[in-house]
């Protein structure tokens, strides 16, 4: 196990726990820190449930896959959770939740706008984690026009659509609410 040191001013001194922690607890220079814990976005559609995940950082999103359901009922939010609990075992602590909400190019809601949101609301529930919902408008034309450049065959591309999307949706959050850089006061 290497061993973390902290400058500070003039000194150098051993640390002990996480550098996070460290970083957190010293005060020297730290503008922010985000923490390290996984975000999972979510795509619902009324038959598949599109998942992404972010790195530990909260900077980049990636797919993570597709839970097939039969509607928006209460088996539905059994699935999604059963796969948030299995990743958190994974990879560790999911931080929060973010849930694509539908809708129109004018801003207004759709049909499926008031399901996504309280599918939501049970989602966070049950995941015992905050849900935040992302404008998911024309993200499945993005994740279908990225997925085209690499796949040719549509039913491939079909099958792995929603957890781009996820992806697309989760990314779009992150960058909208990424942390300020960590700034050392000695350099800047």
């Amino acid at each position: 196990m290497s061993q973390v040191f902290l400058r500070q001013r003039d000194s150098v001194e051993p640390c002990q726990g996480t550098l996070v922690d460290t970083l957190a607890r010293s005060g020297c220079g730290v503008a922010s820190i985000k923490a390290h814990m996984r975000v999972v976005g979510v795509d619902v559609g009324t038959r598949r449930i599109g998942l992404a995940v972010s790195d530990p950082s909260g900077t980049l999103s990636r797919p993570l896959g597709v839970v097939m359901v039969a509607a928006l009922d209460a088996t539905a939010v059994t699935a999604v959770t059963e796969r948030v609990r299995a990743l958190a075992e994974e990879d560790g602590r999911i931080a929060s939740l973010v849930v694509g909400l539908p809708r129109r190019l004018n801003g207004r809601p759709t049909d499926m706008t008031a399901r996504v949101e309280a599918f939501g609301r049970r989602l966070a529930e049950a995941c015992g984690v905050a849900v935040h919902f992302q404008d998911e408008r024309l993200s499945s034309h993005e994740a279908e026009t990225r997925l085209a450049l690499r796949e040719k065959d549509w039913r491939v591309r079909k099958q792995q659509l929603d957890a781009m999307s996820a992806a697309i949706i989760l990314q779009d959050y992150l960058d909208l609410h990424a942390a300020s850089p960590v700034v050392d006061e000695d350099l800047a």
